[in-house]
């Protein structure tokens, strides 16, 4: 197949600098996330792949381009890359709720995600279910921290089952704090993001954010609360029930999970997967489904969770 020609006049040596990055790795970039191959000679560059995968990457070098006075991060052309590849539709912020953060450049950047934001801000349930990358958890804190912001809730409580990857809090040192602490680290990582360190511990401190094991829910009612249960494939059907009733006046809750990375004991049924079935017809409850396309990580994340899926339906086939 003849390759795609792309030529950028006049020719401004810092920008193609930038666009390039250091040891031409943001080519590479582009070049794994795209399936292709880009040569360059001066401000000429070919790109040789399949049809549509060369248009896609002609557009991406002529956007990073444009945007290149200033520098590129990696971050910034693996997130670029996700908004243009594929059956990824680049979404201008404005089609995705505004939301109330440190992140002025925070927006949905899958058509799911938008559907997830603008889930949660209609409706007090919601469950949102797929794999590790697709901002499950860290857009369910940036609606938590809009609306603490916005003064529609009074609090924040962000809960998770204690259970990972077959590990058991006996074996952990230090108290019950430092125990529960490595399990809630997701969630203090998106409030330091989305808020800055400084103000995340003066709302602890005011007691306007909670972190808390799931087991310690028992008995309590959230009102006036925005409440986000995280590793939620790890509850039991119980554990589920308890969570869902402690929702109270004034509240909103997010429900998210992994059903293909599930730690519970050998045979023992997960919460959220019977969720799915219980509540799937009660009014007032939004259910999102994620998958590989909706990955906000990197490139190599996205081939990693179609892999394990393939293999997935290969051994259920056999």
């Amino acid at each position: 197949m003849k390759p795609v020609e792309i030529a950028f006049t006049p020719v401004n040596n810092q920008r193609l600098a930038n666009l390039c990055g250091a040891l031409d790795e943001n080519l590479r970039q582009i070049e794994t996330a795209l399936d292709v191959s880009i040569a360059r000679r001066g401000e000429r560059f070919s790109v040789s792949g399949k049809p549509g995968q060369t248009k896609i990457a002609k557009q991406v070098l002529q956007s990073f381009y444009d945007r290149a006075d200033a520098g590129l991060s990696l971050e910034d052309v693996q997130l670029g890359l996700l908004e243009a590849a594929g059956t990824r539709k680049s979404r201008a912020p404005g089609d995705s709720p505004a939301l109330i953060t440190r992140r002025q450049d925070l927006h949905g950047r899958t058509p799911r995600q938008v559907q997830y934001l603008q889930n949660i801000l209609a409706s007090d349930l919601t469950f949102s279910i797929g794999p590790a990358g697709t901002g499950k958890t860290y857009l369910a804190v940036a609606c938590a921290v809009d609306a603490l912001e916005r003064e529609a809730v009074k609090r924040i409580v962000l809960v998770r089952p204690a259970v990972e990857a077959g590990e058991r809090l006996g074996f952990l040192p230090g108290d019950m704090a430092a125990k529960v602490d490595p399990y809630l680290r997701p969630l203090y990582d998106a409030l330091y993001d989305l808020m800055g360190y400084d103000k995340v511990a003066r709302m602890f401190d005011r007691g306007a954010i909670e972190i808390a094991p799931l087991a310690f829910m028992r008995g309590r009612t959230l009102n006036h609360s925005f409440v986000i249960l995280d590793e939620a494939q790890n509850t039991t059907p119980e554990q589920m029930k308890m969570f869902l009733t402690r929702i109270g006046f004034g509240s909103k809750a997010v429900v998210n999970g992994d059903i293909t990375q599930i730690d519970l004991q050998r045979g023992q049924k997960s919460g959220l997967v019977e969720a799915q079935d219980v509540l799937k017809k009660v009014r007032g409850i939004a259910f999102c489904y994620f998958n590989a396309e909706d990955v906000v990580r990197h490139p190599l994340v996205q081939r990693i969770v179609n892999a394990y899926d393939q293999h997935s339906r290969k051994k259920q086939n056999d």
